[in-house]
């Protein structure tokens, strides 16, 4: 690049000098203009740079453009918790003992800039967080940017209201402020076993679903991760009496979620020591042989019925000798209703109980006869048994509905994608994963 060195610079005619043409870049280096007596003629002031002294003329040609002026650096290291940000400077950030909030300007001008660094290296362990103070950051007022990897350095400058602050550089180029988007849910839990030997119904798995509710938010390239519930394990050999198990729960867990549906409680037996004799807890409770059922999930499910009962439901009790109903629910876009109590098993001479709709299992049908699994990923109850023992308990399932224009296409597990409308519907029926 040449370089031009002259003692003094002067109009060719009048008192008006320009510098630069249009589409030019003019750098300018405070102190390097001086007058004839050797008086430095650029100053600056706050984000003001001025050139020239009383008397003088400065004129840049349409178009052309100053940059520079140099950022001025602070040579005070800043430690503390907050720090209120000027255009124009850069500060050294030490985060050693804490994290560290820095509130931008509350109005900026376009070309404003700020330049932020990890003095320590410790931005891993304790992160700098920018407050926007109203004014866009990438397009957005929230959320606030979280700048949190050791030795890094950002500089920010302001485009203008529509973009507000962009980094110039900030070394892992993240999209600091991505806007979440709308989620609808369906959580089902696997559903618990009967009891075998003059047993109880089982209680089914809990039913969690913001379903033409409140939404929840997922925050794009986070990955939630999805468990699918079991259902419990079949319960008694043939000629034992054992309590029945419990299911499983079903999660969605990631960036801002935390989503559990309860397993369904296991169904009593006619033996003692009295636990046994108690139906479980669980997202709906199993049912008893003697005394109160379990209790359910309050949001998820119901009770399991009481002296000989029937496994709670997701939408009902469970009464002697019936298993409650489970809910129906259209999140795919077809109504389906699941998360039904096993019936218990009433001795020979009565009639078993039924199995509530939505795959809860009737009660054996004879002394010998092992009830039968209740049908996986409806999250029922099986019903109770007697000397065959009982049937496991249904497996659960997760259902996530989101914008087909938000879907990002990315999951592990094989979830089943369908389509409703301007909706994509992703229903796992095993454990998996979705990026969002």
């Amino acid at each position: 690049m040449s370089k031009l060195e002259v003692d003094t610079i002067a109009p060719q005619s009048g008192t008006t000098v320009t510098l630069g043409e249009s589409g030019d870049s003019i750098n300018v280096t405070p102190g390097a203009i001086k007058d004839s007596s050797g008086n430095i003629i650029i100053s600056k002031s706050g984000t003001a740079v001025t050139l020239g002294a009383s008397g003088d003329t400065v004129s840049v040609a349409s178009g052309a453009e100053f940059v520079g002026g140099g950022i001025q650096w602070q040579s005070t290291i800043v430690t503390g918790t907050t720090l209120t940000a000027v255009a124009g400077n850069g500060y050294w950030i030490d985060t050693t003992s804490n994290a560290c909030t820095v509130t931008l300007p509350a109005s900026a001008s376009v070309g404003d800039r700020i330049i932020l660094t990890d003095y320590a290296r410790k931005w891993g362990t304790n992160a700098v967080t920018i407050n926007q103070n109203s004014l866009n950051f990438q397009g957005y007022t929230s959320p606030n940017p979280v700048y949190n990897t050791e030795g890094q350095s950002v500089d920010i400058v302001y485009s203008g209201a529509t973009q507000g602050w962009i980094p110039n550089s900030d070394d892992d180029v993240t999209f600091e402020t991505s806007q979440s988007y709308d989620v609808e849910y369906l959580l089902v839990a696997g559903g618990g076993s009967g009891g075998a030997g003059d047993a109880a119904g089982a209680g089914a798995g809990g039913h969690l679903t913001n379903f033409g509710g409140t939404a929840i938010g997922l925050t794009p390239g986070a990955v939630y991760t999805v468990t699918v519930g079991g259902g419990g394990a079949a319960a008694g050999s043939p000629g034992s009496k054992t309590q029945g198990n419990d299911g499983t729960d079903s999660t969605v867990s990631g960036t801002g979620v935390s989503l559990t549906a309860i397993g369904g409680g296991g169904g009593a037996a006619a033996i003692d020591p009295a636990p046994n004799r108690t139906g479980r807890d669980g997202g709906s409770g199993g049912g008893s042989t003697t005394g109160a059922g379990g209790s359910g999930t309050v949001g998820q499910g119901n009770d399991g019925g009481d002296d000989r009962g029937g496994g709670g439901g997701a939408g009902a009790v469970g009464t002697t000798p019936n298993g409650g109903n489970g809910l129906a629910n259209s999140i795919t876009g077809s109504s389906v209703t699941r998360a039904g109590g096993g019936g218990a098993f009433v001795p020979p001479g009565g009639s078993s109980g039924s199995g509530g709709s939505g795959g809860g299992t009737n009660g054996a049908p004879s002394p010998s006869a092992r009830t039968s699994a209740s049908p996986a990923n409806t999250g029922g109850g099986s019903g109770g048994g007697d000397n065959g023992g009982s049937g496991t308990g249904g497996s659960g399932v997760v259902i996530l509905r989101m914008a087909t224009a938000d879907y990002s296409g990315t999951t592990t597990g094989s979830p089943t994608v369908s389509t409703d409308g301007s909706d994509t519907i992703l229903t796992f029926n095993a454990s998996g994963s979705y990026t969002a």
